[in-house]
């Protein structure tokens, strides 16, 4: 049985890869395709999931929009007899500067729809992976802003915090979450 389970929030349907929304989701695909993953649509769970190599992580996404994810990471908490605790879920963040990583255990939802799903469905002790996304700087702009795409100059810094991410996905795999957090908040 897997260590953990990393889930990357995205809406379903080519035309919102690569938007800001689909940043969780857009980053499993790149770890699976890198990982020789095979990632596999699971109508069950309503997810789309694949096991690392080494067996310690369940990776996957979740086949419904952001705002409707709770329902799966229900359903893979439940078929895969995972704590919550044990579910790392990587999601876009206006909050944070573009590029900005936080590893963060338990919360609220911040205002985001695919958080407020979660927590209503399976609880809020789940871990959260944040990438920065920034803020297009007024409210009303929020809904364009997380369904545009990264312009080419953001994509740069988006690629590093991936590579970031990838320094502590062994780490992630072996539950020392304390040590990610100190490896991605200090560099």
């Amino acid at each position: 049985m897997p260590n953990i389970c990393i889930i990357g929030l995205g809406n379903p349907g080519s035309k919102y890869n690569g938007t800001r929304h689909n940043i969780g989701k857009d980053w499993v695909k790149s770890v699976a395709s890198h990982a020789d993953l095979d990632l596999q649509v699971k109508k069950k769970i309503e997810c789309t999931v694949g096991l690392s190599g080494d067996e310690k992580i369940l990776w996957g996404y979740p086949n419904q929009y952001v705002n409707e994810s709770g329902n799966s990471i229900n359903k893979i908490l439940k078929t895969n007899n995972f704590n919550l605790g044990q579910i790392i879920v990587i999601h876009d963040d206006l909050d944070l500067p573009l590029g900005c990583l936080k590893l963060k255990i338990g919360g609220g939802h911040g205002g985001h729809n695919g958080l407020k799903s979660i927590i209503s469905h399976a609880g809020k002790s789940f871990i959260r992976l944040r990438v920065g996304i920034g803020h297009p700087g007024n409210k009303i702009d929020v809904t364009n802003w997380v369904l545009g795409k990264f312009k080419t100059a953001e994509k740069d810094l988006i690629i590093k915090s991936y590579y970031e991410f990838n320094h502590v996905i062994e780490l992630l795999s072996n539950n020392d979450i304390h040590k990610a957090q100190l490896k991605l908040h200090t560099e």
